[in-house]
């Protein structure tokens, strides 16, 4: 039989260490969050409506997104074993220079919507970690602002070719003399897309708000707090070119662009010319061939075209036709430094997350990005060493298997139709 006695104080003590508490609020949440999820969590509960469904919204009926997340979601990993991982070795070269992890911060737009400090934030961040920050065209602080936030990293600028053509080119000059290494030419915006949870919310030039809006708004004085007492919300990059931020907005998706711009635009800028939104093999080898340096799979986040190819499901068909010729990247539903392991395992050169940073600076500003990218390059590390590889390099498809969710029908040829019986 099992003796049994009372415990004695002395014996208890070890087991009842308690968890000093934090009395910073915001490293006390920060430090709670395991995931992406957790501080997508957060950033709801703390930002009003209108500005949390701008970044967590996609197009239309927002299949796009939800598929590419699925896409992430159907991964099955296939490791090795008795490798020695005890180091392990994140980072890359993309795009003529290091970064310190296999992924970057995507450029988004109305920044500061989301939480004051904005693409300062994200830059500081980003610099501090090691890794390249993209600025939107769109970006609610400026090119120079940005340099200055983060003057030893890399610093990469996001172009919408505008219907004003001497606007984006005064901007790619300002991102050349600014030191930025790399622009990206967007191809996937001739209109903008049908984001139909902004139209909902009254997220519209000019604003037009409902009761529930603003009733939702009202229990957030933090986050009213920082937008009424800073700076007022514009596109700080565009802010000396005159208009409205209506009519700029307008003047940023152009249906007119083709492959000229690319060409002027390839003669204006120094560094690297990376193509973004690229959703097809065929656009993909015609790119390589006109000598770009990469291209960015992506469909904008969902945020454009609803039901567009999942840019992960693509990305291996890509990577076997122009992979030798040129950098393969990939962006849109990244929640996971697991994702970011299976991507490069099939491909990808790189990858950038958008909404996953976001999250983190509406969770807590600078230090909720700073987290955003610690709990992403956990998961990678921690998923490297689970696979038994200790170099992105090593990452190949063998390890990764896609299972199938979503599969194109047999479609029937024309002729065979003809054929069948009865037909």
């Amino acid at each position: 039989m099992v003796q049994r006695q009372f415990p004695k104080p002395r014996d208890l003590a070890p087991l009842m260490q308690f968890k000093k508490f934090d009395f910073n609020a915001t490293r006390r949440r920060l430090s709670a969050a395991l995931t992406i999820e957790d501080l997508r969590t957060i950033a709801k509960r703390r930002t009003p409506k209108a500005a949390f469904d701008y970044t967590d919204g996609a197009a239309e009926g927002e299949f796009s997104i939800h598929r590419a997340r699925e896409g992430f979601e159907d991964v099955q990993f296939n490791p090795s074993i008795l490798r020695d991982v005890s180091a392990v070795d994140t980072s890359v070269s993309i795009f003529g220079g290091p970064s310190a992890q296999p992924f970057g911060i995507a450029p988004t737009g109305f920044t500061r919507l989301m939480q004051t400090e904005g693409e300062t934030a994200g830059a500081g961040a980003a610099g501090a970690a090691g890794i390249p920050f993209t600025l939107s065209t769109l970006g609610t602080t400026s090119i120079e602002d940005v340099k200055a936030a983060n003057p030893q990293g890399r610093n990469w600028f996001q172009l919408y070719v505008m219907k004003q053509r001497e606007v984006s080119y005064g901007l790619v000059e300002r991102a050349a003399d600014s030191g930025f290494d790399t622009l990206f030419f967007t191809v996937d915006t001739p209109v903008a897309g049908a984001r139909l949870r902004d139209r909902r919310n009254g997220f519209s030039i000019p604003p037009q708000l409902s009761l529930s809006t603003v009733i939702n708004a009202i229990p957030r004085p933090w986050w009213w707090y920082d937008f009424l007492t800073t700076p007022p919300l514009e596109f700080a990059s565009l802010s000396s070119t005159g208009g409205t931020v209506g009519e700029l907005l307008d003047a940023a998706m152009d249906p007119s662009i083709s492959f000229e711009d690319l060409k002027i635009i390839r003669e204006l800028f120094p560094g690297r010319i990376v193509v973004k939104g690229v959703q097809n093999v065929e656009d993909s080898r015609t790119l390589a061939d006109l000598g770009v340096d990469g291209v960015v799979l992506s469909n904008h986040g969902g945020r454009q075209l609803d039901r567009a190819p999942v840019p992960f499901h693509l990305l291996p068909e890509v990577a076997r036709e122009v992979g030798d010729d040129l950098e393969v990247t990939m962006d849109t539903g990244i929640m996971n430094g697991a994702d970011i392991v299976a991507a490069l395992a099939m491909g990808a050169k790189f990858t950038f997350v958008g909404r996953a940073y976001l999250y983190g600076l509406m969770a807590g500003g600078r230090a909720g990005a700073d987290r955003a990218i610690e709990i992403l390059s956990d998961q990678i590390e921690r998923t490297m060493k689970l696979l038994e590889v200790s170099t992105v390099e090593e990452l190949e498809p063998k390890h990764v298997t896609q299972l199938q969710r979503l599969a194109p029908r047999t479609q029937v040829r024309p002729e065979a139709a003809r054929a069948a019986p009865g037909a």
